[in-house]
């Protein structure tokens, strides 16, 4: 089987589906690791920083064993100024080459705003009759962007799908280590503790010691 992991922001995948992923890997699934954005020096990133995300890329590529990883390029934090057009079909290029049976993508409605242009955008790239090798679509949540949308009716991460990760959750941890700038302190979100804390509680919804979960798209049987 053939898995895509969408992220917006390198980190967010392994945030929202890490566990996932490294389950996937060890059932022997085909994974694919697409990226929207990068930093770069014009929007203030230093030169070390870039080098240093490079390397980071690298060895979470490596740590999940993804079989490509596809970065699309776009800027961070600028993805409402381009082409709505061009981010669609930069996407669905990768998508039909890869032709995934499943792919898990970001929330729609997370506070992000790169992260609810390109939601828009995967699920304009995952329509059953144009891309009919897909079988599952799922949103992950992203701790620090899911939990912080207003709690409006309509910005709901409605979780109806969860995978034990009580096996992987070491690894998730881990692998989330080598995003350096990216891990913070309790008590803030993105701490290792709040990280292993979500997963915990997710798990207690579903019976296990921890889990992942998911809000279903679409599913063909």
């Amino acid at each position: 089987m053939k898995v895509l992991a969408i992220s917006v922001h390198p980190d967010d995948e392994t945030l929202g589906c890490g566990g996932t992923l490294l389950k996937h890997g060890i059932n022997g699934d085909e994974l694919f690791w697409l990226i929207i954005t990068k930093a770069n020096e014009q929007l203030g990133f230093s030169n070390a920083f870039i080098e240093s995300r490079n390397k980071e890329i690298k060895l979470v590529a490596d740590s999940y064993g993804f079989k490509k990883v596809y970065e699309l390029g776009f800027d961070t934090t600028r993805l409402h100024l381009i082409d709505f057009g061009e981010l669609i079909n930069a996407i669905s290029n990768v998508i039909n080459e890869v032709k995934p049976e499943v792919v898990y993508m970001i929330n729609r409605s997370d506070i992000h705003t790169d992260h609810q242009i390109a939601a828009k955008a995967i699920m304009s790239c995952t329509k059953s009759f144009r891309y009919p090798f897909i079988k599952k679509v799922m949103m992950y949540e992203c701790i620090s962007e899911t939990e912080i949308s207003p709690s409006l009716p309509e910005n709901i991460f409605i979780h109806n799908v969860f995978s034990d990760i009580t096996d992987f959750i070491d690894k998730k941890l881990e692998i989330m280590s080598i995003f350096k700038s990216e891990v913070q302190k309790p008590p803030l979100p993105r701490s290792l503790d709040n990280i292993k804390a979500l997963a915990r509680y997710r798990g207690a919804s579903c019976g296990v010691e921890y889990a992942e979960a998911f809000m279903l798209v679409r599913e063909r049987f």
